[in-house]
């Protein structure tokens, strides 16, 4: 069975974190078998605005970029077609683990231009197989907020076994009963 942290919280009344969920789940015989966190992978990622987007000097096919992820304006050399003055995009800065890539930024100099992050396209983030170019938000993307939480990414997913006796567990209200059962908070009435 999988189920949302968001999904159970809308059955369960807790502030408890996601590691005492996760043992206290297991500590009632439902037996965790995993937890997926996309959102810790996308933590470092930034919602951007590429102030400008100028042909690179010295390279036909980059683009020397100006932008603003909040937290001042960087350079970033961006060899993507749809590299753009206005748009906005996902940014990376320098020290984040690129999940598609394997590799971890560092702020580099490519063709005389200084680099200081990355914009990323959606196999890049580990999203999907798409890299024909930088991933395009919408216009009313707030500059600074972190990628995962503004595109809802940042929900882990639990999952637990359930053994053939606990048809209670086969829905995330039986879950919450169980927990609540447990001290970890208080059931949600139906609404």
């Amino acid at each position: 069975m999988k189920f949302t942290l968001s999904w159970l919280r809308e059955h369960l009344d807790t502030d408890a974190p996601l590691d005492h969920i996760t043992d206290t789940l297991s500590a009632i015989g439902l037996e965790v078998e995993g937890v997926e966190d996309r959102g810790a992978a996308l933590a470092p990622f930034r919602i951007a605005h590429v102030i400008e987007a100028v042909q690179h000097p010295n390279a036909d096919r980059l683009r020397a970029c100006r932008v603003d992820a909040g937290g001042g304006e960087v350079s970033v050399v961006c060899g993507a077609p749809n590299a753009r003055t206005g748009m906005k995009a996902v940014f990376a800065p320098p020290g984040a683990h690129i999940p598609g890539t394997g590799i971890t930024l560092k702020v580099g100099e490519i063709r005389g231009v200084q680099s200081a992050g990355m914009l990323l396209s959606a196999r890049e983030l580990g999203l999907g197989d798409d890299h024909s170019g930088i991933i395009e938000l919408p216009p009313d993307a707030p500059v600074g907020e972190a990628y995962a939480r503004w595109a809802g990414l940042d929900d882990p997913v639990i999952e637990i076994s359930v053994t053939p006796n606990r048809g209670d567990a086969l829905a995330v209200r039986g879950i919450a009963r169980d927990l609540a059962a447990a001290g970890l908070g208080t059931l949600r009435p139906l609404t």
